[in-house]
C-alpha cells in the first residue's frame, strides 16, 4: 500500500515544497495573488519578474506574496532580446536583496546571472526546450532543469520533440533533477512524468484556469471549452515558434506569414504582448490579441481554486499508483 502523505522526490526535497508541482513564470499572470495561492497549496510558484514594470515594482510584488503566505515561492527571470534595453542585472539584484531562495531562468543563456545567484545561496531552475540546452545549463551550475515538450504554451523551440520522448531523453543525460513541462494538467500526467524519470511537473495552462489567476473569466472559460486542437503555432517562418490559442489574430498571423517575403514587422502589431495582455487577459476580448495556452487545455474541465486543483492532481496520482497500476501486475486467476 502507498503510504499516506505527499509524493517525495528529489525536487520536493531540494526545494522544500510539499508536492512535486510547479507553476512556472507566466507573463501577465504570475502575480502575487496566484503565486501565494500556489504556495499555500503546497506547490512551487514563480512570480514573473518582467510583468513588473521596474525592479522596484518587483520588490513590492515579492512583499505582497509574503503578506499572503509563509510558504516557499520563487521568481522567474526570462531573458529575451528586446527593442528597449531591459535592466536584467537590476531585476537580479532585486530578487537577491529581497531574500528570494529560488529562481527560474528562461529564454537566452543565463550564464551571466548564475554566479551571482549561487553566491547569494539562491537555487536556480533553468527552463530549456532541448537536451543540449539542458546540458549547457547543468554545466553552468543550475540546480534543476525544467524541460519543455512540444505540447507546451509559449516557445517550444524548433525541434518539435514531444514530452514523451524529450523528458526521458533529458533524464538519461542529466544528473540534476528534471521538471517535466508541457502537456500536464492532471494526476495521470504527474504519474507519467514520474515514471519517465522526472521529479516534478510544471503547469501553466492549468493554473490559468483557477479562481486566483489574474485573467478575465472569459479566458478561463475558453480554456475549459477548448480541446487539444485549439492551439496554433505562430512565428515558425521566423524561427521563433510559439504555441498560442487559436483565434482570429493567430489565424491572421499565420496567413500573413505564408507570404514568401513576410517579415516579423508585418505581424508585430498583431503579435504585441501588450495588446494580448490588455485586450485578452484583462478585458476578455478573446479574438483581439495573442494569448498563450498549451495543448493541455484539453485536460482542463473546470475552473477551481489552486488548493483544490493541486489536491485533486495529487489524489488522482496516488490513486493511480496505489490501485490502477498494481492491478496490471495481478497474478492470473
Amino acid at each position: 500500500m502507498l503510504r499516506e502523505g505527499p509524493f517525495r522526490t528529489r525536487f520536493t526535497e531540494l526545494f522544500g515544497v510539499r508536492h512535486p508541482i510547479v507553476c512556472g513564470g507566466m507573463t501577465g499572470v504570475g502575480t502575487a495573488g496566484l503565486i501565494a495561492a500556489v504556495a499555500d497549496a503546497g506547490a512551487l510558484g514563480f512570480l514573473t519578474a518582467l510583468t513588473q514594470p521596474t525592479p522596484e515594482d518587483l520588490v513590492r510584488e515579492i512583499k505582497r506574496v509574503r503578506e499572503r503566505t509563509d510558504k516557499v515561492f520563487g521568481v522567474n527571470l526570462t531573458i529575451l532580446p528586446t527593442l528597449q534595453p531591459t535592466p536584467y542585472g537590476e531585476y537580479r539584484e532585486a530578487i537577491i536583496e529581497s531574500g528570494v531562495t529560488v529562481v527560474e531562468t528562461a529564454g537566452m543563456n543565463p550564464a551571466e546571472h548564475i554566479e551571482a545567484f549561487r553566491a547569494a545561496g539562491v537555487k536556480v531552475i533553468h527552463k530549456a526546450v532541448a537536451v543540449r540546452h539542458a546540458l549547457t545549463a547543468q554545466r553552468l551550475g543550475v540546480d534543476a532543469v525544467s524541460i519543455d515538450g512540444f505540447e507546451c504554451a509559449g516557445h517550444p523551440g524548433e525541434d518539435d520533440v514531444p514530452g514523451l520522448v524529450l523528458i526521458p531523453a533529458a533524464v538519461n543525460e542529466l544528473h540534476i533533477p528534471v521538471i517535466a513541462s508541457g502537456g500536464f494538467a492532471d494526476g495521470a500526467g504527474l504519474v507519467a512524468a514520474l515514471a519517465l524519470g522526472a521529479s516534478a511537473v510544471n503547469m501553466g495552462t492549468r493554473f490559468m484556469a483557477t479562481n486566483e489567476a489574474p485573467v478575465h473569466a472569459r479566458v478561463k472559460a475558453q480554456i475549459v471549452a477548448n480541446d487539444e486542437r485549439d492551439t496554433q503555432l505562430v512565428f515558425r517562418k521566423f524561427r521563433n515558434t510559439a504555441r498560442v490559442a487559436r483565434n482570429a489574430i493567430s489565424e491572421q498571423i499565420v496567413e500573413i506569414s505564408r507570404h514568401p517575403d513576410a517579415t516579423f514587422d508585418d505581424v508585430a502589431e498583431l503579435a504585441s504582448g501588450v495588446r494580448g495582455r490588455a485586450r485578452v487577459l484583462r478585458d476578455g476580448d478573446m479574438d483581439d490579441g495573442l494569448w498563450w495556452v498549451g495543448q493541455s487545455q484539453a485536460l482542463v474541465h473546470e475552473v477551481d481554486d489552486c488548493a483544490s486543483v493541486v489536491r485533486r492532481i495529487v489524489d488522482q496520482a496516488r490513486d493511480i499508483v496505489e490501485h490502477r497500476l498494481p492491478r496490471l501486475l495481478a497474478e492470473p486467476s
